[in-house]
């Protein structure tokens, strides 16, 4: 007679009896008959209790629920991220290069925080909640390309900023390859539309060397407007800083930014820029610390401003603080050595 084998499975510890009411409609066997039966009915999972909510921090604003955020346009909240502009995501959508939950999406379309928004296969990580844009002042010097790429070669000025984790530096308008001057950049799709824009006619203002002298009847002219190839154009304003020799300056404002625009336009009246420079764009300024080749980040509360935000209530920063925000960058282009 063989011997049973012996069982592996551990010993159960001895069961509690139940509880009265158990099987009879009691608290403890009908869930609807529980004191905390209201939580799981508003979406508890049932058997957690609800957290209380957390004490807010001093000194720091309590950020909106990602969850009660109210859909937007689905190119809005992509530019706003930094995954490019309004006009790429567009076309990004018609290509059908942006999927939303698994289907192309289309234009127009609103997306939530609980919606999965692709980019060529790979998820994009969504941001609802509102945060504050960054934004770089750099003094572009000639000999640069505002392009990403150059298929000759040239340096770009984006080989000279640092390196976004997440999202890209848009550029805010161009520059020539031979123009200098302030040059904005920010990560924030929807305040570098707000700053280039047509319709927010920012004024642009700009050091220009000629080689020569305005007459007054040129001077009235490109104040009443002359016609260029691609429209008519006029400086909102013009101001003799005056010059020696065949060199001459002025400064000219005005409310547009067309390709080549300033040089075309004194072109037009017969004359040559032999050096142009941009001083100002919209409210910023050109430092006059900022040299050539340096770049330096804008204090959040101005791009706050700038962005047309509430400026984030947070604890005054120090004078050492302060100064590590703006301090001042000068970089060698990345891949290239200092010498060239």
């Amino acid at each position: 007679m063989s011997t049973p084998k012996k069982s592996r499975r551990p010993l159960r510890p001895p069961t509690k009896p139940k509880a009265e009411g158990a099987r009879g409609g009691g608290p403890r066997g009908n869930p609807a008959l529980r004191p905390d039966a209201h939580e799981s009915a508003l979406g508890v999972v049932e058997g957690r209790r609800a957290r209380p909510p957390r004490a807010p921090v001093p000194g720091r604003p309590r950020q909106p629920d990602a969850v009660f955020a109210e859909p937007e346009r689905l190119q809005k909240v992509l530019a706003r991220i930094g995954i490019g502009s309004r006009r790429e995501i567009e076309e990004w959508v018609v290509a059908g290069r942006i999927s939303v939950n698994g289907m192309p999406a289309e234009l127009g379309q609103k997306i939530g925080p609980g919606d999965r928004v692709k980019y060529n296969g790979k998820l994009i990580p969504l941001r609802f909640t509102q945060r504050s844009p960054r934004v770089l002042i750099y003094h572009k010097p000639e000999g640069e390309i505002v392009s990403r790429e150059d298929p000759e070669g040239r340096p770009t000025v984006f080989e000279r900023l640092p390196i976004l984790r997440k999202g890209r530096w848009i550029a805010v308008g161009r520059l020539d390859f031979n123009t200098s001057g302030l040059l904005l950049f920010t990560d924030d799709g929807t305040l570098a539309n707000r700053l280039m824009h047509p319709r927010y006619e920012l004024e642009r203002e700009y050091a220009v060397r000629l080689l020569g002298q305005l007459t007054d009847e040129q001077l009235e002219s490109l104040k009443s407007g002359i016609q260029l190839e691609d429209g008519p154009a006029r400086f909102t304003s013009i101001s003799d800083e005056g010059g020696e020799g065949a060199n001459h300056w002025y400064r000219v404002t005005l409310s547009e930014g067309r390709n080549r625009e300033v040089r075309r336009m004194f072109e037009a009246v017969g004359l040559t820029v032999s050096r142009l420079m941009r001083v100002r764009y919209g409210p910023v300024t050109l430092p006059s610390r900022l040299k050539r080749g340096m770049w330096m980040e804008m204090p959040e509360a101005e791009a706050c401003v700038l962005a047309g935000l509430p400026v984030p209530q947070r604890r005054p920063a120090g004078a050492g603080e302060q100064a590590r925000k703006t301090r001042l960058h000068r970089t060698v282009p990345r891949g290239r050595s200092s010498t060239g």
